[in-house]
């Protein structure tokens, strides 16, 4: 009874049990005045009691029974809403076995040819995949939800959900139970798909060689050859729908829809081969440059985004097409060899204006590639002796060493004014003031000079290069003297010190650099030689060079010559005519004996184009050589790397050596594939 009694008092309310202290309180109070009232007021504390009690009861009973009401309509809501639920629903098992589908989801799906239980358990293994890499597993995770989209053959979902922990006592793994409702969003994606398919490009379209072709054709059928060009270049326009304006004698603007330049890339740019098909006799084939973008929030960013990727087309070399969408290049074309302007004005014109740099710099900071060659410290030093011209203080930074480099920088520096010239990588940082010149020789990719730091660190910066343009450019440079026709770098310093108009007296070591350069990069004055790569040799010829000397700086010893000779021997014939062989041998002269095996297998007869890979720490260097029929840069650039059409390069890291071969077969396939569709 007393306990009952306990139970009984403790289930009244706080604010019941006050209200009975304060009246036995004056009951009491009132017994103390009188005696006599004592048994009357018990008992009548005693039915206030009962009364307090019998009421909450009361009151609980009629509570109870109006959760249970509402209970049990809210689960026959819910219960509603699952079953005539409008978006298709299942109920499934992380284990796999599906608990419960919606009569939506059985119409939705019935009539598909599909298994939409292989759809579920794919799901479910998405979730269970993320419940296990969650951070809160660790932590025993109880509930979750589900966001993913999926495509069932031609339809696409928005699969929402939430899943929660199974309790089975008989489960021997964590087990999850989850709801998935199918919102189908294939409608809305193909609004936004036609939104994003008329969204505009601007392009810009030039004729490469419009002035050499005004020049050099006779003035009767001048007007008939432009007005065909023109033609072809209006009838493409017209054939995907867009708006193409003459800006220019040589340059069209075009505006076009997304989803139709979608179909251009999908002809391969075929207007590209159909101007190179006009018949013009006695003079270069006519090209086309073409740069589109959808790079930008109007129309104005697009158009100077436009202008950018131009650049890029001209400065690979022309006959090509270059589309920047969604921050992406795609290329198209390019397969010809770059044709040589023969107009001596832009060399004046940089060599003017880099004069004026340099007399208004501090002091001035030449650099060149990773792993630098005798071209890139050839046109440093040709450049070094300008600055010294001019008065003002110069330092070449260079931390290359290995063959091909050690001898020459070892002659060098026994000289007096080159001992202290060549600087490392710390000294170059801890030398540049507020007003410093950075000079660039040889490569205008920013991942690939000697010290990118030094890119973001000065704010003058001057490049000077003769490769195919790649997306990975220096942007802020002031001048750049890039000229994708030259042989070499040293080609266009020689030109720059030769218009200079300065009396520049060059020494023995930088002639023998710069003349040293021309002869790498053209193989002997061989490959990718023109006009003015002759003029460049012979006003070098006139300062004195001493061609054996340099010849000496190109020999080999006997056993680079072994190594060399065991690579060639063991090459192999990929696609009729393209020779691949491999260095294994971890030598951190891997790249320079790698290049030297790749021109010894062009020597061989039926051999067109060759490759050879090597090897220096977790790097692997692949040297790209051909005789001008395979564009050994396009494959090579799929890799990541560039050059010329027939000399180029690039570096993997972290792959096999045979990984590394087989991605480059992969490559050469892909290049052939591209050419036969």
């Amino acid at each position: 009874m007393p306990n009952n009694n306990s139970k009984n008092w403790d289930s009244l309310i706080s604010r019941t049990k006050i209200y009975l202290i304060i009246i036995a309180l004056l009951l009491v109070t009132i017994c103390i005045l009188n005696f006599r009232l004592i048994l009357p007021s018990i008992i009548i504390y005693a039915l206030i009691i009962w009364y307090t009690l019998w009421t909450n009861k009361k009151r609980k009973a009629e509570l109870s029974k109006q959760l249970k009401d509402l209970t049990l309509n809210v689960n026959t809501t819910a219960k509603t809403t699952l079953i005539n639920s409008p978006f298709p629903l299942a109920i499934v098992e992380t284990n796999g076995n599906v608990i419960w589908k919606s009569e939506k989801f059985v119409t939705e799906f019935e009539n598909l040819d599909i298994n939409m239980n292989e759809y579920l358990s794919e799901i479910v293994r998405s979730i269970k995949l993320t419940i296990e890499n969650s951070d809160d597993n660790k932590q025993e995770k109880i509930r979750g939800t589900i966001d993913t989209n999926i495509k069932i053959e031609n339809k696409m979902y928005n699969v929402l959900g939430s899943y929660v922990k199974s309790h089975k006592m008989h489960q021997k793994e964590q087990e999850y139970t989850t709801i998935l409702y199918f919102i189908d969003e294939t409608y809305q994606k193909k609004l936004e798909q036609e939104q994003k398919d008329s969204d505009i490009c601007i392009g810009i379209i030039m004729i490469d060689n419009y002035e050499e072709i005004s020049q050099r054709i006779s003035s009767e059928i001048k007007p008939q050859l432009i007005a065909k060009m023109e033609k072809y270049i209006y009838d493409w326009a017209a054939k995907y729908n867009s708006l193409i304006v003459k800006s220019d004698r040589d340059t069209f603007f075009c505006i076009m829809e997304q989803k139709y330049l979608k179909e251009a890339e999908a002809d391969k740019f075929n207007i590209l081969d159909e101007v190179k098909d006009i018949d013009v006799p006695d003079i270069t084939q006519p090209t086309l440059s073409i740069g589109f973008s959808d790079d930008g929030s109007n129309n104005a960013e697009k158009a100077e985004s436009a202008r950018t990727v131009i650049d890029i087309a001209l400065g690979r070399g022309g006959d090509q097409a270059i589309v920047k969408m969604d921050g992406r290049y795609q290329f198209f074309g390019g397969r010809t060899q770059e044709v040589e302007k023969r107009t001596r004005v832009k060399a004046r014109i940089v060599s003017h204006a880099l004069k004026e740099l340099i007399n208004e710099a501090d002091n001035v900071i030449l650099m060149g590639h990773v792993n630098g060659d005798m071209d890139s410290i050839g046109s440093s030093l040709g450049l070094y002796r300008l600055v010294k011209t001019l008065g003002k203080d110069a330092k070449i930074v260079n931390e290359t060493t290995g063959i091909g480099l050690d001898n020459f920088l070892t002659e060098a520096k026994k000289t007096e004014e080159y001992a202290d010239c060549f600087i490392t990588k710390g000294e170059a940082l801890g030398s540049v003031k507020p007003n410093t010149l950075l000079i660039v020789t040889d490569t205008h990719k920013k991942s690939y000079v000697e010290v990118p730091e030094l890119l973001e660190k000065v704010n003058k910066i001057v490049v000077v290069d003769h490769h195919r343009r790649s997306t990975d450019y220096i942007e802020n440079a002031i001048l750049t003297f890039h000229e994708v026709y030259a042989s070499s770098a040293s080609e266009l310093v020689t030109e720059i010190l030769e218009y200079s108009q300065l009396d520049i007296e060059l020494t023995p070591i930088e002639v023998e650099a710069l003349y040293a350069g021309i002869m790498l990069d053209t193989k002997n004055f061989t490959f990718k030689t023109g006009v003015r790569t002759f003029e460049a040799a012979a006003y070098l010829r006139k300062c004195g060079v001493d061609i054996i000397k340099v010849k000496k700086w190109f020999q080999s010893d006997l056993h680079t010559y072994q190594i060399i000779s065991d690579i060639v021997s063991r090459s192999e014939i990929v696609n009729d005519s393209i020779a691949i062989s491999t260095y294994e041998n971890d030598d951190e002269n891997a790249n320079i004996i790698a290049a030297k095996a790749a021109d010894e297998l062009l020597t061989i007869g039926g051999i067109t184009a060759s490759f050879v890979l090597g090897k220096t720490g977790d790097k692997i260097y692949i040297s790209g050589r051909s005789i001008g029929g395979i564009n050994v840069q396009l494959i090579l650039e799929k890799l990541g790397g560039g050059g010329h059409i027939t000399l180029a390069g690039a570096q993997l890291e972290n792959i096999s050596i045979e990984d590394a071969k087989q991605e480059l077969i992969n490559r050469i396939n892909e290049y052939f594939y591209e050419i036969e569709n």
